[in-house]
């Protein structure tokens, strides 16, 4: 096995692309990208996700592509004396019937329900993120939603890249709808802690009707069936400032919680209902 140290290479650029996003370098460090004036501009959620994840100390040497790439959270998967059909396919998931409280309710299965603990992805969901690669059969792109591969029965096959991929950025598609966008994100502690729930919301209201509305959920399996889903209320619906009907969300309407996390249900349509009174509200003054 060889350790190689991409660090050094010329990846940790933020610039504007032709069509009005944004393409992020892989070794970006979390730091940068949360204090880059146009992140912040155009897609502020994004700043607010990566600033609510980990300590200062961390989002300054962490880095975009690694982050992407964190393995899911699960006490069981570090625990060698328990099953864990990630660790080890085929001999069970011990969060079913174990400690599980945190744990996944969207896109998760009866394989696995660990959550996925990127705040940044979350973000990067909601607005079409593409991660772009390179291999040794050329280059690729990856929308996120097919960068992480569902759960499904082999929950420790994480995403879809080649053998041997390494990441080189993510491209933002121009999204002018990002500018009106929140992070909201549920811990049990206040300082540097994983989500028990999580929410990216952007809100185009003109004339009090909405004209565009995205959501994604966290903390899941980022993708299909778990943080890429977006949902929110219809488009051409009036909404005002004191009047935000509850959402309808398929996303939502399709959670599989267990005993111990099914509060995390009305946690989320809790966290959907606030975020998009703050925009609603935002949106009329």
């Amino acid at each position: 096995m060889r350790l190689v140290d991409v660090r050094e290479l010329p990846l940790d650029g933020i610039e504007s692309t032709a069509d009005g996003g944004l393409r992020i370098g892989a070794t970006v460090t979390n730091s940068d990208l949360a204090a880059h004036p146009e992140v912040r501009r155009r897609y502020p959620a994004l700043a607010q996700a990566v600033l609510a994840g980990a300590s200062g100390q961390l989002r300054n040497m962490a880095t975009v592509g690694g982050n992407l790439l964190q393995r899911t959270r699960c006490g069981y998967f570090t625990d060698l004396s328990k099953p864990c059909n990630k660790r080890a396919p085929g001999t069970g998931c011990s969060a079913v019937e174990g400690e599980h409280h945190n744990h996944a309710i969207l896109g998760a299965t009866e394989h696995c329900v660990a959550i996925h603990p990127s705040d940044m992805a979350v973000a990067l969901a909601a607005f079409d993120a593409v991660v772009t690669y390179e291999s040794a059969d050329g280059t690729g792109q990856l929308p996120l939603a097919a960068f992480y591969l569902p759960v499904g029965d082999t929950p420790h096959l994480e995403t879809a890249l080649p053998a041997g991929a390494l990441i080189t950025g993510v491209i933002l598609p121009p999204a002018p709808v990002a500018a009106h966008s929140r992070y909201r994100k549920v811990r049990e502690r206040a300082s540097y802690a994983f989500a028990i729930g999580s929410i990216t919301g952007a809100l185009d209201v003109r004339d009090g009707v909405v004209r565009e509305v995205r959501l994604a959920f966290g903390p899941s399996r980022p993708g299909r069936g778990g943080t890429g889903g977006r949902a929110g209320p219809d488009r051409g619906a009036r909404r005002t400032p004191r009047r935000s009907p509850p959402p309808r969300s398929a996303e939502l309407a399709a959670a599989r919680p267990l005993p111990h996390n099914a509060y995390k249900v009305t946690l989320l349509r809790n966290l959907v209902v606030a975020l998009l009174t703050e925009l609603t509200e935002e949106a009329a003054r």
